[in-house]
């Protein structure tokens, strides 16, 4: 059975809810051996707030002193938020887990504290000395990577094609452990209509065509580059496995749109597994039990079954 470190998240905010009420459900308890990372204080109010004792062995890290305040932007909260991540990416990093997963964050939070972070992916990453991971959001419906995120939209628009290869080719191999031996992939165009072969930019045919091309006689299955405006409905209808998107927007609108309360966000390209629920703090309901856990539901099954088909598959690549 697999060991899987989960974090809290920002304490202020829902992540400390949805890890206690995620975890009492039978089906999720079965599929690992659970660890919590956080505070006793803050799971304490997260039972009183669900009603829900947590059902987990809890690793009390002991970063808040005293009291706070549930919803409100917190330095110490943030950096006890991001102390969460760093435990848990190291337990990873020395096999003491085999996967984690995380509540959400607070970026503001965090930067009260006079600490730089642009996401979770970033911030795992450097902890594990890597420059090369990309986010994966994961749904029953749809799958979507993204060739940048947290960036400017007019710098995410600079194409490099290995960049966007490297994206192609890791989403292969993170679908070889979500269970899919040959994944059907798709790959957004930049400009309106893929270009309209140059009509509307020449970048579609200038980096993502060659990327796609690249892929292709790596022995992959791939299309594109698509019309971002249909190619998201044509993968829910069964067409494509995995859509790669070149921007966070592109591939964010959708996934969201079609089901916000159960996706997950999966870092991949990393030496470790780890995902997380893909909504935010949402301080705005925190502490008062409305928070909905099925997101962290996914997150944990997904996290349990790549931790599974990687001990079974064994290392993936590209042949």
């Amino acid at each position: 059975m697999a060991r899987i470190a989960v974090t809290i998240g920002d304490p202020a905010g829902v992540g400390p809810e949805v890890v206690v009420r995620a975890l009492a459900e039978p089906e999720v308890a079965a599929l690992a051996a659970w660890i919590v990372v956080g505070d006793g204080i803050a799971i304490k109010k997260a039972e009183q707030a669900t009603g829900t004792e947590l059902r987990a062995p809890l690793r009390d890290e002991r970063q808040i002193e005293g009291d706070y305040d549930y919803g409100k932007l917190s330095a110490a909260c943030g950096k006890a938020g991001l102390h969460y991540v760093k435990t848990a990416t190291e337990m990873c990093l020395r096999n003491e887990a085999d996967a984690m997963v995380t509540a959400p964050l607070n970026k503001e939070a965090v930067a009260l504290g006079g600490i730089q972070f642009s996401g979770h992916t970033e911030y795992i990453a450097e902890l594990c000395g890597n420059s090369d991971s990309r986010m994966l959001l994961v749904s029953e419906r749809l799958r979507v990577v993204h060739v940048s995120t947290h960036i400017a939209l007019r710098q995410a628009c600079e194409l490099k094609t290995d960049r966007i290869f490297r994206t192609i080719e890791l989403g292969y191999e993170a679908m070889r452990l979500l269970g899919f031996d040959q994944p059907r992939i798709a790959v957004c165009g930049l400009n309106p209509h893929a270009g309209e072969h140059g009509l509307f930019g020449a970048e579609d045919e200038e980096f993502i065509i060659p990327a796609i091309a690249a892929a292709r006689q790596r022995g992959m299955t791939v299309a594109g580059p698509e019309p971002g405006d249909t190619v998201f409905l044509q993968a829910v209808k069964g067409r494509f496995d995995l859509v790669v998107a070149m921007y966070h927007d592109q591939g964010h609108i959708p996934m969201k749109l079609l089901d916000f309360d159960r996706g997950v966000n999966v870092s991949i390209g990393l030496p470790i597994i780890r995902t997380s629920v893909d909504h935010g703090t949402a301080f705005d309901i925190a502490g008062k039990g409305l928070a909905k856990q099925e997101s962290m539901v996914c997150a944990l099954k997904l996290a349990a079954q790549m931790a599974l088909n990687r001990d079974c598959k064994g290392p993936i690549s590209v042949q």
